[in-house]
């Protein structure tokens, strides 16, 4: 599925492949001929084209600091399908102690051809749209005035940033075609880099020696890619970008004068430098100053698992997560006790230290969030993690926390986390563990329906979550409960009235509301015809790809799925027909769906249900989900009738 390589080692031997007129960093002269072209070569359907880009990083010998380069020129060939470049966003970072990154050079215009002649068009910088993302992130973002559907956009932009630790990760593979994708990073040999290329794709024109360049010696990776097609995403996958191809880069060594000053290179490295650092290792060290948060009781219960299920409860009930993510802590415990919010290391750093305050065995546990993508267990660098969950040893078995989340539990995370592996900081050694999710989740649904006389169907539907749904569920809600009561109409195309959302005792989470429909049944003479799953109904294939499966099928938690609708008969009508009912599971009883239909007590009453037993599968499961999922749409698209007397 993937290939892994560690261009530091695989590239010891200096070496040169290239064609004799290919030319790094030699940006093209803009060509006429671009503007008159009507579709991709390489992929006739695309709605944008890369024409040429170049990624250029490189340590300035004057500064010391990385100069971040980006040369992008952009053909659009339908400019409503290919939004996502309609704007330049221009990422700045500022760790709030005095060094930060700045723009030093833009140029961005667009190109059309009117007439016979080339038209230019600048982006108007004074028009530029600023947001602090955090408090370490602004995002200048400018328009491109004057697109067409044939426009060619083109800009460059330099930025020079003292953060050298760290070279940004960068994707060879975007969603449109590439006629030119080139990344170039230079080095000078004082600061050795550990360079991460990760994908199936090899570049055409590669280029890595010792060279000398801005007149010293340098390292030099250089890199070039023709006529790369659009990346193809597939359904049920936690993260497609894990599976691009992409470089990036983090700094192994320096060596000035005598002085070799290493970075991390093992796992263990980055535990020692985390360890005692003030922002992460000393917090959550400090366990008389969380001690006598502990409520009254607390530290007396003698059952552990429910000491730390307390605890939690506590931390989530009275502090709250800001949404920033991040391994080191944004405010620190004091800050965090004294304004009850912060990002995930404060909260779960101080839980590890409320934990072991209560003689609880408790460690943080580095992770990447799933949109952070994989970690890379072949390449142990501190960049991979973005944050921190705890993990604690009870009875001999091993328990998962997170206290970001109001609804979670022992081993219930949200699904951001469950990304595979992840880091045990011990207190004296670093251990990588495998994280999934086994714990199984249901959702239940059921709608209680009448047919009116005057064709209307009305009634009232519940919708019950368990587990992680009832989580997810939860946490959408939070955010935006006017959003997440409009889901039901946006979903169903359902007039719903008096919803109401609620968190049960037992931690589900339940939606209650009143529906009513006119376009649910057909009237035909004298028989109604309609779906007795009403607008539950599944009538499409997820699984529907004709091509190859190319990556893993995730679900993230294993789950039961039931759906059951409730119909009473109107009176002076009888059931002229009934769907078939139908029962289907693979040998290994991994996957497996029925739906029953059943007429009894002038009430017809169906069920669908289906059960996935595991939240992973390998891709050698796709003509199962494939089959199954037909049945279930075949089902489920069956209708019925009534008749009148």
């Amino acid at each position: 599925m993937k290939n892994i390589i560690t261009l530091l080692s695989l590239f010891l031997i200096s070496t040169t492949v290239f064609a004799q007129n290919q030319q790094f960093l030699k940006v093209p002269k803009f060509n006429k001929e671009d503007l008159k072209k009507e579709k991709s070569e390489i992929d006739p359907k695309a709605p944008a084209e890369l024409l040429y880009r170049a990624i250029h990083y490189r340590i300035d010998n004057r500064t010391g600091n990385l100069i971040k380069e980006y040369t992008y020129r952009v053909k659009m060939y339908e400019k409503d399908k290919s939004e996502d470049w309609h704007n330049l966003e221009v990422s700045l970072y500022d760790n709030n102690s005095g060094d930060r990154e700045v723009l030093v050079n833009m140029k961005a215009l667009v190109y059309n051809l009117e007439g016979d002649n080339v038209v230019e068009t600048k982006v108007d910088k004074s028009s530029k749209f600023k947001s602090k993302e955090n408090k370490y992130v602004t995002v200048s973002k400018y328009a491109f005035p004057n697109i067409k559907n044939g426009s060619v956009i083109e800009y460059h932009y330099e930025v020079s940033s003292p953060f050298t630790y760290e070279i940004p990760l960068i994707y060879i593979e975007l969603d449109i075609p590439s006629v030119y994708t080139e990344y170039v990073f230079d080095t000078p040999l004082q600061m050795s880099y550990s360079v991460d290329f990760t994908g199936s794709l090899s570049p055409k024109y590669k280029i890595v020696k010792e060279d000398i360049i801005y007149g010293s010696q340098h390292k030099t990776y250089r890199f070039g890619y023709d006529n790369l097609k659009g990346f193809k995403t597939e359904k049920y996958v936690k993260n497609n970008d894990n599976y691009r191809t992409k470089i990036r880069a983090e700094l192994h060594s320096t060596y000035f004068g005598d002085n070799l000053k290493m970075y991390t290179s093992t796992w263990e490295d980055i535990r020692k430098k985390l360890w005692d650092h003030d922002d992460f290792g000393a917090l959550y060290k400090k366990d008389r100053l969380v001690k006598e948060l502990l409520p009254a009781g607390i530290a007396d219960e003698k059952d552990d698992l429910s000491k730390a299920n307390k605890i939690l409860d506590y931390v989530k009930t009275n502090f709250t997560w800001n949404y920033d993510n991040g391994i080191y802590a944004e405010n620190g415990i004091k800050d965090l006790i004294k304004n009850k919010t912060g990002n995930d290391a404060d909260l779960n750093l101080m839980l590890a230290a409320m934990f072991r305050s209560a003689g609880l065995t408790a460690y943080p546990i580095l992770i990447s969030t799933v949109r952070n993508g994989n970690l890379n267990l072949a390449f142990p660098n501190l960049g991979n993690f973005n944050y921190v969950v705890v993990g604690t040893e009870i009875n001999n078995r091993f328990y998962l926390f997170d206290a970001t989340s109001k609804q979670s539990q022992a081993n219930l995370l949200p699904s951001r986390v469950w990304n595979n592996n992840g880091l045990l900081v011990k207190d004296d050694k670093a251990e990588v563990i495998t994280m999934f999710n086994a714990k199984m989740s249901y959702g239940k649904y059921l709608t209680k329906a009448k047919i009116n006389d005057d064709g209307t169907v009305s009634g009232t539907y519940e919708d019950k979550d368990a587990g992680l749904f009832a989580l997810d569920a939860k946490e959408s809600y939070d955010e935006n409960p006017d959003k997440y009561k409009k889901q039901y109409k946006d979903s169903y195309a359902i007039d719903f009235s008096d919803i109401n959302s609620s968190v049960k005792d037992n931690g589900d989470f339940e939606s209650k509301m009143k529906f009513s429909s006119n376009s649910l049944i057909d009237n035909v003479g004298k028989k109604k015809i309609f779906n007795p799953l009403l607008f539950l109904h599944q009538s499409g294939n997820d699984f529907n790809e004709t091509e190859e499966r190319k990556y893993m099928i995730n679900f993230v938690s294993p789950y039961t799925r039931t759906k059951k609708v409730e119909i009473e008969i109107p009176e002076g009508y009888t059931v002229a027909d009934l769907p078939k009912s139908k029962k289907i599971t693979t040998d290994d009883k991994e996957i497996s769906y029925s739906y029953i239909v059943e007429n009894k007590d002038n009430k017809i009453t169906v069920t669908s249900e289906v059960k996935i037993a595991s939240a992973d599968y390998p891709k050698e499961y796709y003509p199962a989900f494939k089959q199954i999922w037909k049945v279930i749409s075949d089902s489920e698209s069956q209708v019925m009738s009534l008749i009148k007397k």
